[in-house]
């Protein structure tokens, strides 16, 4: 097997048919053999009814996995790695914004150009909003500060890349897991390249505000603890500046006295203090959970069923 296309599914019921339609155009009359892997994340619609129709009609070889629940994008990138056969294996959305024609150039560039491990895409024009837009480089920004690990600006997970690197990744088998910095630590010679996203076939974004918000504190915590330094820092200030203000108030009561208390500074200060305090314990908490989860050793899915191009299945 030359190409595992992975493909993870969350409410997709009116694409999975379309995308399977578009990879076998864009890889009619390639020389080599491919697969399709779907990977049904707990959708709540008809996603995994029509993938079994996909895979009992077979126009491809085409496996899919189901998950117990939804466990999430991640998990589903990892799954479908895991039953990837291919010599390479490329990572793609099932709504059409990422095209196949555009695996297959990246399949060319590896056959090509034996120096690269991994083809990454990254979108040259984004249709989003200035705001969002804004919050997306500050987050590149931020994390590439902070971590000893460089991730590229607007790259997605959209890359096709050898077995050897889907090896190493399956490697880390971390119940939190944010594949851009995944990539980015397992190393590995990377060439990116530009796309410009299409329309969706059908369906909206998953993605919101909130979600992405929620993306970008995974990244940060899970490949850098600049934040517990900055807790550490925080409370250094604190204690030096509490210690200050102390040495100022008996200053003014042995030298000048204090004819009316400060009860305006005094809320200020508690209220400081205490605002620190309670950053400095989420951030430690932060790290504290992620700690107790993995600690569980649980898996990153609960796979339910499973069916491959020959026709066979478990559950």
């Amino acid at each position: 097997m030359k190409l595992s296309l992975v493909v993870p599914c969350y409410n997709e019921a009116d694409n999975v048919a379309a995308f399977q339609d578009a990879v076998i155009g864009a890889f009619d009359g390639c020389g080599y053999d491919y697969e399709i892997i779907f990977v049904n994340d707990g959708s709540k619609d008809a996603t995994l009814h029509n993938l079994r129709k996909l895979h009992a009609a077979q126009r491809c070889p085409v496996k899919v996995v189901s998950f117990s629940r939804n466990f999430g994008k991640e998990a589903g990138i990892y799954a479908g790695m895991s039953k990837a056969d291919g010599d390479y294996v490329s990572i793609i959305d099932a709504d059409l914004q990422q095209r196949p024609e555009i695996v297959r150039d990246m399949v060319k560039i590896l056959d090509e150009e034996p120096q690269y491990d991994v083809v990454a895409a990254y979108q040259d024009r984004r249709g989003e909003g200035k705001v969002l837009s804004f919050f997306k480089k500050s987050f590149y920004a931020i994390i590439n500060k902070l971590s000893k690990v460089q991730l590229q600006s607007d790259a997605s997970d959209f890359r096709t890349f050898r077995r050897s690197v889907r090896d190493s990744i399956l490697e880390l088998t971390e119940y939190h897991r944010f594949s851009k910095g995944i990539f980015a630590w397992v190393g590995y010679d990377t060439k990116f390249i530009p796309y410009t996203a299409c329309e969706r076939h059908s369906g909206t974004t998953k993605w919101n505000f909130w979600k992405l918000l929620d993306y970008a504190i995974e990244g940060i915590i899970g490949y850098s603890t600049a934040p517990l330094r900055f807790a550490t820092y925080m409370g250094c200030f604190s204690a030096l500046a509490a210690f200050v203000y102390l040495f100022v108030v008996v200053l003014q009561k042995l030298i000048w006295g204090i004819d009316v208390p400060g009860y305006a500074t005094i809320i200020v200060l508690i209220l400081f203090f205490g605002a620190m305090n309670l950053l400095c314990i989420g951030i430690i908490g932060e790290y504290v959970g992620r700690t107790f989860e993995q600690s569980k050793n649980r898996p990153v899915y609960v796979e339910k069923e499973y069916l491959t191009y020959k026709n066979e299945a478990s559950e």
